[in-house]
């Protein structure tokens, strides 16, 4: 007969915050590779119908969503920005 291990199964974050609060240690679940993040907020941005259409082609033709469109778009136009004030400022100092 084959001898089949199952894999462990992870325990959810909820359980480990039981465990927590049951004076368990949990230490063996955190492996100080994690990264902390901000959280995200959700904005509203409106866009005049023309715009969106011209997002969507973008999007269609990357094969990407309009999120990932517009957040790259709007990650380059802040580094151009970061960047042109960096250099005005670096000229007058």
């Amino acid at each position: 007969m084959k001898t089949t291990f199952k894999k462990k199964k992870k325990p959810t974050a909820d359980e480990i915050a039981e465990l927590a609060m049951n004076g368990k240690n949990i230490s063996q679940f955190f492996t100080n590779k994690g990264e902390m993040r901000p959280p995200i907020k959700r904005v509203n941005v409106d866009f005049t119908e023309t715009m969106l259409n011209e997002l969507d082609a973008i999007a269609k033709e990357l094969n990407i969503s309009r999120q990932a469109i517009i957040k790259t778009y709007l990650r380059q136009a802040m580094d151009q920005h970061f960047l042109a004030t960096a250099k005005s400022n670096s000229k007058f100092s």
